[in-house]
């Protein structure tokens, strides 16, 4: 193994060189203070939370913010590559959040540092540059546990490890991916439904009724959305339902969607509730939606969503309570056939869409039996509440140390200095 000259002098110097350089690199870019990044003063740490991309993708980085915060015997730092998420992030979170847009200094970063581990959300283009260091184990954890495509990426063979929830997403894996080991798999369940909220709604002696739809995705095959095609009809079957409180939670991307009628209708539903909570003042109709669902869902009796995590997440929290399944493609065996939960639930598509006020009194007094446990056990791996975050540090952990023990077969170790590998 060949490495550059490293004496104490040297590395000072060449450290405070860099460091200058990228000082002067951020103010280019306009932002606050990087948190006093500077590559002198990087202490060693154990993990890496990478997210590449801007704020309109931080709820896939936020939602774990929790899990590592609350770890106080693992050192986390926080990696951004976008001005505008570091900015977002400022004062969010206790843990130290780097901004570092260069390559170049994102090289230098994970080599000072030492990581044992670094942790990727989502699938962003730059995970690919984290993925040549080599002396951390590379783990995806994704942003969520649901039935939609998206969830199975070709780009999962790259990562070391793929912690998922259960069973269900194994086997979406084995159904989709060709030529990819599933012993990169890994099952840790959800941590995410291990933490404690604050409910996001005042109680009430109501139904409390929640509609909560996705995004349309980033094509027509990862569209689940009903915002576009039931959203203002789910409302007005939920305002008809006597003594009912309704609650409109969007996915964070629909108010901005760039599909001109997920936007015309996400309006057009935000009046309908507006309308009913003035008709109705002392109902409570709401629209939420800048709230953590997670909040919601300890309020929330009855939740009508699309294919998604939030469905699963419900399904999780509240086993024994309704669930309604959206269906946009109106198409019954594909959606059983790629959504197990939707087998165990009353299913909205354009065929029931019309009898939906009366299939919710029917619903609403409905409860879970043994077949909605045994899929709950199916997707979250028959964990309980608290279960998830024990597994996941320990499959992490262990990820850790066995990277580590693998490490020392190799005979060529690339190392960074000043930007530059060696």
């Amino acid at each position: 193994m060949y490495s550059s000259p490293s004496s104490d002098s040297w590395l000072r110097r060449q450290s405070k060189r860099a460091a200058r350089s990228l000082a002067r690199r951020m103010r280019d870019f306009g932002q606050v203070d990087p948190a006093g990044f500077d590559l002198a003063d990087i202490p060693s740490a154990d993990i890496a939370l990478y997210f590449p991309d801007g704020p309109p993708k931080l709820y896939q980085l936020t939602q774990w913010l929790p899990v590592f915060e609350g770890k106080n015997d693992v050192t986390t730092i926080v990696i951004v590559r976008q001005v505008d998420a570091f900015n977002a992030l400022h004062g969010k979170t206790p843990l130290r959040v780097i901004l570092v847009p260069r390559y170049e200094d994102l090289m230098a970063l994970l080599d000072r540092a030492n990581f044992g581990a670094v942790v990727y959300v989502n699938n962003g283009w730059t995970n690919f540059q984290a993925l040549s260091f080599q002396r951390a184990v590379h783990i995806h954890v994704n942003h969520g546990e649901s039935d939609k495509i998206c969830m199975v990426s070709n780009q999962a063979k790259a990562y070391d490890k793929v912690f998922v929830a259960g069973q269900a997403a194994i086997e979406r894996h084995e159904a989709a991916l060709a030529w990819f080991d599933q012993s990169h798999l890994v099952r840790v369940g959800r941590p995410q439904l291990d933490l404690e909220v604050s409910p996001a709604l005042p109680p009430t002696d109501r139904t409390t009724i929640t509609y909560a739809p996705t995004w349309e995705g980033e094509d027509e095959a990862n569209n689940y959305s009903s915002v576009d095609v039931y959203g203002v009809r789910i409302i007005q079957a939920m305002v008809d339902h006597p003594r009912s409180r309704i609650v409109y939670k969007p996915h964070p991307r629909v108010a901005d969607s760039d599909d001109p009628a997920i936007r015309s209708q996400h309006r057009a539903i935000v009046a309908a509730v507006n309308q009913a909570a003035s008709d109705d003042p002392s109902a409570g109709h709401c629209v939420l939606e800048g709230a953590d669902m997670l909040a919601v869902i300890p309020s929330t009796d009855v939740l009508i969503a699309d294919v998604s995590s939030v469905s699963l997440d419900f399904l999780y929290l509240k086993p024994g309570a309704p669930l309604v399944i959206t269906d946009r493609r109106t198409d019954r065996s594909g959606l059983l056939a790629e959504s197990p939960v939707a087998s165990v639930c009353h299913v909205v598509d354009a065929d029931s869409i019309d009898q939906l006020s009366d299939d919710l009194r029917a619903v609403v007094t409905s409860s879970g039996d043994a077949s909605r446990r045994s899929i709950r056990d199916h997707y979250f791996d028959g964990l309980e509440p608290g279960e998830s975050t024990e597994r996941f540090w320990a499959e992490l952990d262990s990820a850790i140390r066995e990277h580590d023990q693998a490490l020392q077969s190799l005979s060529r170790i690339r190392t960074v200095r000043d930007g530059t590998a060696s």
